[in-house]
């Protein structure tokens, strides 16, 4: 049996920590082809606001050279490809292929493609050099690593001195109406939707865990300062059931 500092979780299961990957694997090579549809069913369009909020903070301008981790389908990255210009830079990275063929053929759809480049890659182990980018952001991805603080370290070690994380997550809805309405509606309807929509319940019940098992607001903030981030603060968005964590480093 494996020891405790040996396991993770994954939703509400305790797994091997090398096992984490392969599963997280599996639930998004299985949803990416409903990725985007299913996102616009269960926020009922409200990513689209919770993305635009983030891209307005993160301070992108001309000349910028940003890495979106966990891209998927490249909601952030367009945005960001359309604000950079030719001298800048933008970088879409997934540990997931099929999230990133999907983010590819949306972006190349829109005229983006050449503006973008792609990389797979591992959000705890990032593949670039040190003090390379002004922005990093992560949307939706940071619960599903399985190593949140070496994952978070190494975000910090590729942003220039002075840049910007930037983390969208899920998180702790701030009262105890919207959380029962909320756990009510994650663990009954998103399932069933899943089931419909996408034909697979049981991602969407892992996805529905993965939240909940997610640091809350001020533990994330926490953890970001131990990572070395410099005025970590949040924006608790719509009640907290998502937050937008902004660091700095110094």
């Amino acid at each position: 049996m494996p020891r405790e500092d040996d396991t993770t979780d994954f939703g509400y299961q305790s797994v091997p920590k090398g096992e984490k990957a392969r599963r997280v694997a599996d639930v998004f090579h299985s949803v990416a082809a409903r990725y985007d549809l299913m996102n616009d069913l269960m926020s009922f369009g409200v990513h689209r606001a919770w993305k635009l909020f983030t891209s307005e903070l993160s301070g992108v301008r001309q000349g910028s050279k940003v890495l979106d981790i966990a891209g998927g389908t490249g909601d952030l990255a367009a945005r960001f490809a359309r604000r950079v210009g030719p001298e800048g830079e933008v970088v879409l990275a997934d540990i997931n292929s099929s999230m990133l063929q999907v983010g590819r053929d949306r972006l190349v759809d829109r005229g983006l493609g050449h503006r973008v480049h792609f990389v797979q890659a591992n959000a705890e182990c990032l593949p670039f050099p040190d003090e390379h980018f002004d922005v990093v952001t992560i949307a939706f991805g940071l619960r599903n690593v399985t190593d949140k603080d070496k994952a978070l370290a190494s975000m910090h070690r590729v942003l220039k001195p002075g840049g910007r994380l930037l983390v969208l997550e899920f998180s702790k809805p701030q009262t105890d109406w919207l959380t029962r309405a909320y756990d009510f509606y994650s663990f009954r309807a998103l399932p069933l939707m899943g089931r419909l929509v996408a034909n697979d319940a049981d991602s969407y019940r892992y996805l529905a865990e993965s939240i909940r098992m997610h640091p809350d607001q001020d533990t994330l903030r926490d953890m970001m300062l131990a990572a070395g981030f410099s005025r970590a603060r949040y924006h608790n968005l719509t009640g907290g059931i998502v937050a937008l964590h902004v660091g700095s480093r110094g």
